[in-house]
């Protein structure tokens, strides 16, 4: 039998005092219903205007907490994540101030999207670009040892807002556990994402996640890891990539060198305008440390798939 967590047993920070929303046994299915990361503030007939009033207290909530029996500090909370079920209906920002180039894009951009919830074919960038979808969870973890109430924004040893792309249906996510009872919640839905998620959202959307907890006993564990049931990009590998590097003693100099090649190529070769590329990067491009030993520059790669012109 699966278990269910609605939608209003959801918080916006970290605290091991707030009271579980639901208790399992190892072994047991729940089904949570996760909002999106702007916890419904966007909807069909939004602009860019609507992103000053974004509620920041509301920001990425969390569905949970889920109280795992005989869960306790020192163990590791084995989370399988078993399927997603999207909405149907997301969004994109540039929130000024934030994400990789806030300096560069200080202007609110959004940008909306409908997309096939059930057959989950790739979704429309306007007539620009089609983006093959990727369900996954941004925002997963258990509560820290730490008292007091901790922002849900920044990830942690615990997990929370990880946003690994990966961390897709299939994928066990394994967590060290610091309080009895682990405190599980989980949020932050994405339908597609790259990696670095570079101007600070993804596809951004409510969706359905189910998930089986599992209980591994004194064996502790240091910080967050995940085993992936098979390859992890072939949703963007079928027709290669164009790929921008950033070379320098810094890795996030370097990695704002990538991205930005990256844009000034899609304004060049695509007509795209630049904060459109850059929403367009953040949703599906990669960003991958290609060289870190030869001193004393740095490389950093970023991986733009041609498959979403296609």
């Amino acid at each position: 039998m699966i278990k269910t967590l609605h939608s209003q047993h959801c918080h916006c920070g970290w605290d091991h005092s707030l009271p579980p929303a639901l208790e399992v046994a190892p072994g047991e299915t729940v089904s949570f219903a996760c909002r999106d990361a702007a916890d419904g503030h966007f909807h069909g007939h939004s602009s860019a205007a609507d992103i000053a009033t974004l509620p920041f207290e509301r920001v990425n909530p969390v569905c949970g907490p889920l109280w795992i029996e005989g869960a306790e500090p020192g163990d590791v909370l084995k989370v399988t994540l078993d399927s997603f079920t999207p909405s149907g209906f997301g969004w994109t920002a540039n929130i000024p101030g934030f994400g990789l180039l806030a300096d560069q894009f200080p202007d609110p951009v959004l940008q909306l999207w409908q997309y096939d919830r059930s057959g989950q074919t790739p979704a429309a960038f306007g007539e620009l670009a089609r983006v093959p979808l990727k369900p996954f969870a941004g925002t997963l973890g258990v509560a820290p040892a730490a008292p007091g109430l901790h922002s849900v924004v920044p990830p942690r040893r615990v997990g929370g807002n990880l946003d690994i792309r990966d961390l897709a249906a299939g994928t066990s996510l394994y967590l060290p556990v610091e309080v009895a009872g682990a405190l599980f919640s989980i949020g932050d839905t994405h339908a597609a994402q790259g990696d670095g998620e570079v101007c600070g959202t993804a596809i951004e959307t409510a969706m359905a996640v189910t998930a089986t907890f599992e209980l591994i006993k004194g064996q502790p564990l240091a910080m967050p890891r995940f085993s992936t049931p098979g390859p992890v990009t072939r949703h963007l590998d079928g027709a290669g990539y164009e790929v921008f590097t950033g070379v320098g003693p810094d890795l996030l100099a370097a990695a704002r060198m990538a991205v930005s090649g990256a844009i000034d190529w899609l304004g060049q070769t695509r007509n795209l305008r630049a904060e459109q590329a850059y929403l367009l990067c953040s949703v599906c491009g990669d960003l991958r440390i290609s060289e870190i030993v030869d001193v004393p520059n740095w490389v950093v790669s970023f991986y733009f798939p041609r498959i979403v012109f296609e």
